[in-house]
């Protein structure tokens, strides 16, 4: 496993690297946001470590930058953040973080919540084409197509891409679980825990109202794609599609 740390302060950075390696992760550190594109030259990363204040930019930025490339785009991401406004973690969400950890922290505190974001997208890294106890497919596992509204969604479950409309989506992990599950139940309302339950196997050890955030976040990226509106919110209960 491959660890990018982008923190620019040496002691944090040089305890969570010795703390990682420790573990058996490979690490790279990064703390300028100009290192940074180095750094993502790299074949493969499993996880980002990012601090939200940086010299030389903020890691709201340097997020969006990762979300917007091709090449780690699914990479989870973990704010490291001196902040308490909630504003800010909020923002974090927004732009497709999968978590955040306020400073001070403890290199076990940090590791412990890794693996959970690997454990919750799992369901997205492990192949299998086994059905679950209800005798229904994963929906991550499954190629389908199917039309909501007046619109076509396929997907292809060898590389995890979704289509609307035959246009290739640009998803998080957390966006693209929330979307197979609302396909997966396109004339049902479903519930911010029910979601979260559905896209996480530690639903427990997650806010069920980051989904508002990723559901915002969603609803931008399909309207670029279609121009409608395409996930409704029903107070009180939930989201569902428009059908």
């Amino acid at each position: 496993m491959h660890i990018l740390i982008i923190e620019d302060d040496p002691a944090i950075a040089t305890t969570l690297r010795f703390s990682l390696e420790r573990e058996g992760y490979t690490v790279s550190w990064a703390d300028t946001v100009a290192k940074v594109a180095l750094c993502l030259d790299t074949p493969r990363l499993d996880a980002v470590v990012l601090d939200v204040g940086l010299p030389d930019g903020d890691g709201f930025g340097v997020c969006q930058m990762i979300r917007q490339g091709d090449k780690h785009a699914h990479a989870p991401i973990l704010f490291l953040t001196a902040r308490t406004d909630e504003i800010d973690r909020i923002l974090g969400l927004e732009l497709g973080a999968d978590d955040y950890i306020a400073k001070p922290f403890s290199p076990r505190e940090l590791i412990a919540r890794l693996k959970a974001i690997w454990r919750r997208e799992n369901i997205f890294t492990q192949k299998s084409d086994k059905s679950d106890t209800s005798g229904k497919s994963d929906p991550a596992h499954t190629d389908f197509t199917k039309t909501t509204g007046t619109h076509t969604w396929r997907y292809q479950a060898h590389d995890y891409s979704l289509f609307l409309n035959n246009h290739a989506l640009t998803l998080s992990k957390t966006e693209l679980g929330i979307m197979l599950t609302l396909l997966a139940n396109p004339t049902h309302i479903l519930s911010r825990e029910q979601i979260l339950a559905s896209i996480s196997d530690h639903p427990e050890h997650r806010l069920s109202r980051t989904i508002d955030s990723h559901i915002k976040t969603l609803r931008q990226k399909l309207g670029e794609v279609c121009g409608d509106e395409i996930i409704i919110t029903y107070r009180g209960l939930g989201y569902g599609l428009v059908n």
